[in-house]
This record gives C-alpha cells, sequence and structure tokens, in this order.
C-alpha cells in the first residue's frame, strides 16, 4: 500500500505540493514567530498616565480631560490685567468644568535600572514604580531597550537578581503583561495584591523558552 501511495504521489505533482505545503508552511510560521523579533523591533511611546486622580465625566475622553485640567490651571492661576471701565450687562455665568479634582503628584517608590541577562540578551533604562495618590500603583520604563523576543512578559519578583528560569520560580513572582514594546516608555499597572515592599527586581521574560531577558533590580527612593 505505501509503494502504491508513493506512485500516485509520484503521478501527480499537485498532491505532492498540498503534502510539502501542510507540512512545511506551519512549520515556517513557527519559525517566523519565534526568529522574527530578534529583527524586527517594537517601538512604543506612552505618556506618564496624569488623570488618575481626576474623577472625570464619562462623556470626556482623555485628551479632551487634557485640556480641561489645562484650563482649571489658568483659571486658578489668573493673569493680572489692566482695570477696565465697568460694564453695564452682566456677563453670563460659565458653569466650571466637571472636574472633581485635580491629580496630585506622583510620589516614586521603587527605582532602578535594566542590565542584559547575558552577552546575548541585552537590556537598559530604567524602572520606577510610583504611587498615583488613588492607591493605585504603576510600573513605568524609560528610556528603555531590550533585545526583542517571541512572547516577552514583564515579571515582579522578589528576588533582586534571579539568575534563571529555577531561581525565578523557587522566588515566585507575579506577571504584569505581555512587553508592549522592546524600545520606548511604557506603564504596567500593579494589581492591588502586590506588596510594593515585596518586589526586588523586574523581569523581562521569554515565556516560551522560560528564558530571563533582562532584570532590573528595585531600590527604595
Amino acid at each position: 500500500m505505501i509503494a502504491t501511495a508513493r506512485s500516485t504521489i509520484a503521478a501527480h505533482p499537485f498532491w505532492a505540493l498540498l503534502i510539502a505545503l501542510i507540512i512545511f508552511v506551519p512549520a515556517g510560521g513557527l519559525a517566523w514567530w519565534l526568529g522574527s523579533p530578534l529583527f524586527i523591533d517594537q517601538r512604543v511611546n506612552e505618556e506618564f498616565p496624569r488623570l488618575v486622580n481626576a474623577t472625570v465625566p464619562g462623556n470626556i475622553n482623555p485628551a479632551d480631560a487634557e485640556v480641561v485640567m489645562m484650563t482649571m490651571e489658568k483659571i486658578s492661576n489668573p493673569v493680572a490685567e489692566p482695570m477696565m471701565e465697568p460694564v453695564t450687562t452682566p456677563a453670563p455665568s460659565v458653569a466650571a468644568p466637571d472636574v472633581a479634582e485635580v491629580p496630585a503628584d506622583p510620589v516614586a517608590l521603587l527605582e532602578g535600572g535594566f542590565f542584559g541577562a547575558d552577552a546575548f540578551h541585552q537590556g537598559d533604562g530604567s524602572a520606577t514604580v510610583y504611587d498615583l495618590g488613588d492607591g493605585s500603583r504603576v510600573l513605568r520604563f524609560e528610556e528603555f531597550e531590550v533585545t526583542n523576543g517571541p512572547d516577552l512578559r514583564v515579571l515582579v519578583t522578589p528576588d533582586p537578581n534571579p539568575f534563571d528560569h529555577a531561581a525565578l520560580v523557587e522566588a515566585g513572582y507575579t506577571e504584569l503583561g505581555r512587553l508592549k514594546g522592546n524600545i520606548g516608555n511604557q506603564n504596567y499597572d500593579i494589581p492591588p495584591d502586590v506588596d510594593t515592599e515585596s518586589i526586588g527586581s523586574v523581569i523581562i521574560y521569554c515565556a516560551p523558552f522560560h528564558v530571563i531577558f533582562a532584570v532590573a533590580p528595585l531600590n527604595a527612593v
């Protein structure tokens, strides 16, 4: 039967091509997914989260809220103008923008710098944990760059410098999400159940291969 199947394939090139596609196309797609990040950079540039403490109406988008906040700041610091003749017709009253609270300044709790895990996996830039004033915390990368790879994740762990997957598992870790880009400023929310004082480092971790790409040990500010 095997000989008959071989002769059928040899006699019909279409079947040979179809079988080759079934075998090699998925393998090629997997190879591209695993290997292409090594040659392609993903750049991001997120702004620092400024509106976390503001009560913003649902019908105002973040961009409009920024404009409202800037307007409120100008109103609270008026520019001195020359005296003008009194106006007999009263000016119509203008309702203040519906923003209940101006965001407080964020407070840096932890900070550190990235370095590569080895000669091939390189990392650079800063990592800072901020208290945003409303009970939430954010991890921010600035001037960040790391060797790209497939399915990179952002982890925080009590270990200040885990050197491999086994050390990371032994120390325990919390995943903050998929890395948004291997180059550029970016933010990651820290879950409420994560104790800031227990964070020893930030890890850039390749999930498919269980490989650490970069580490940023964190210290109290």
